[in-house]
């Protein structure tokens, strides 16, 4: 067999074992439609190029790729590469800071190997999109990777936080990381207030991951917590109004950072949602043009009554 063929092989194995956790010598034989023997040959050229191939022996073992020194090529199919290319168009206007001049260069150098044919479809997707809500607070992205990694080791990590109270010290246990698209915030169990706490990236310095592991206990559904921190602690009013609507109707209208909605009978549902101004709260029930009922507080009825009288009056009804 030539060299060039032997060398089209290794890389096909190298794709496979990047694409599912563990396979068997004999379905990565299947595969490349050769021998246990050369599917064995191959795996020893990976490890001699540098690529960390385990191989476990017995029932339920094969071959898995593992971390090494260096990164190995990625082989990507054509929806890979669409997808990431697409990914990083995106990333480079995203909300991590310098995430956005890395994704740039990381783009060029898929550009510039991608087939003339993909690269057309990449930039068909690029010409035919644009964003329109800007990028928010910007996020270091070493504080990502050590809070992902405190997340993963389950070890406590120490900060600074700028909160109501000021400025202070807290010590936390974190679970998750939950991004809304324009903020970052970590959900965990704040050691000194013995309690679930919401915390937002942006507002952490000096953040440091400590040796102390813990032991994970029983917490609420990250997404479900973040989404009642952010559309309810924080404001001086929370409004719950009934809406004659489908759940998922609202969830269209009323963004997951703004709003939650809740499941109700025949037809309806409850949108709750916080604000420092009840006038704000009743026009922007008021807009998304639906039946709705006010069930707390009763001052947002009075907001939404003198709303309707400013109304009317513009409309030279009233």
């Amino acid at each position: 067999m030539s060299v060039e063929a032997t060398t089209e092989r290794v890389l096909r194995l190298l794709a496979l074992l990047q694409r599912r956790p563990s396979w068997t010598a004999a379905e990565l034989a299947a595969e490349l439609k050769v021998t246990d023997r050369s599917v064995r040959r191959d795996v020893e050229r990976l490890r001699a190029l540098g690529y960390p191939v385990h191989a476990t022996a017995g029932v339920g073992g094969g071959y898995q790729l593992g971390a090494g020194t260096r990164l190995p090529p990625l082989l990507l199919d054509d929806e890979e590469a669409i997808a990431t290319a697409v990914s990083l168009r995106m990333a480079s206007g995203g909300t991590v800071a310098g995430a956005g001049e890395a994704a740039l260069r990381a783009l060029a150098k898929l550009d510039q190997v991608m087939p003339v044919r993909l690269r057309a479809e990449v930039r068909a997707v690029h010409g035919a999109t644009e964003t329109l809500v800007g990028p928010g607070v910007e996020i270091d992205a070493e504080l990502l990777v050590t809070l992902a990694r405190a997340c993963r080791d389950a070890v406590r990590v120490r900060f600074r936080y700028a909160g109501r109270e000021g400025e202070r010290e807290r010590t936390v246990e974190p679970v998750r990381m939950v991004t809304t698209g324009r903020r970052w915030y970590l959900m965990a169990w704040d050691v000194d207030r013995d309690d679930w706490r919401t915390f937002r990236l942006d507002r952490m310095r000096e953040v440091v991951a400590t040796t102390w592991r813990f032991r994970a206990r029983e917490h609420p559904d990250p997404v479900a917590y973040v989404q009642r921190s952010v559309t309810e602690t924080p404001y001086r009013y929370l409004a719950r109004v009934r809406v004659h609507a489908r759940p998922d109707r609202v969830r269209e209208l009323v963004p997951p950072q703004v709003g939650r909605v809740e499941d109700d009978r025949d037809g309806w549902c409850v949108l709750v949602v916080g604000g420092e101004n009840l006038d704000w709260l009743a026009a922007q029930v008021a807009r998304l043009g639906l039946e709705a009922q006010v069930l707390e507080p009763p001052e947002l009825r009075e907001a939404a009554a003198l709303l309707a009288r400013r109304l009317a009056a513009m409309a030279g009804t009233g």
